[in-house]
């Protein structure tokens, strides 16, 4: 498993979005980290899931995507 954080909007489009959706309501539920048996969709969903179920706090490489996504809705660079 890939335990590299998502930070690009290349990166975040090569994810399986199932994936991504049942780590992100295991996180946000309050489901410990997952193991290596795991994929890095499934590790980023519940990364995020985490942050917004309060029990994480956001880190740099979240803070990176964030940035990229809000640029690309707005049209900057």
């Amino acid at each position: 498993m890939s335990r590299e954080p998502v930070t690009t909007l290349a990166d975040l489009d090569a994810l399986d979005r199932e994936e991504v959706d049942e780590g992100y309501f295991d996180g946000l539920t309050g489901e410990p980290e997952p193991g290596d048996n795991r994929s890095r969709s499934y590790w980023h969903g519940w990364r995020n899931g985490a942050l917004d179920g309060g029990h994480r706090k956001k880190d740099e490489a979240q803070a990176m995507l964030a940035r990229a996504y809000l640029a690309a809705q707005t049209g900057a660079r």
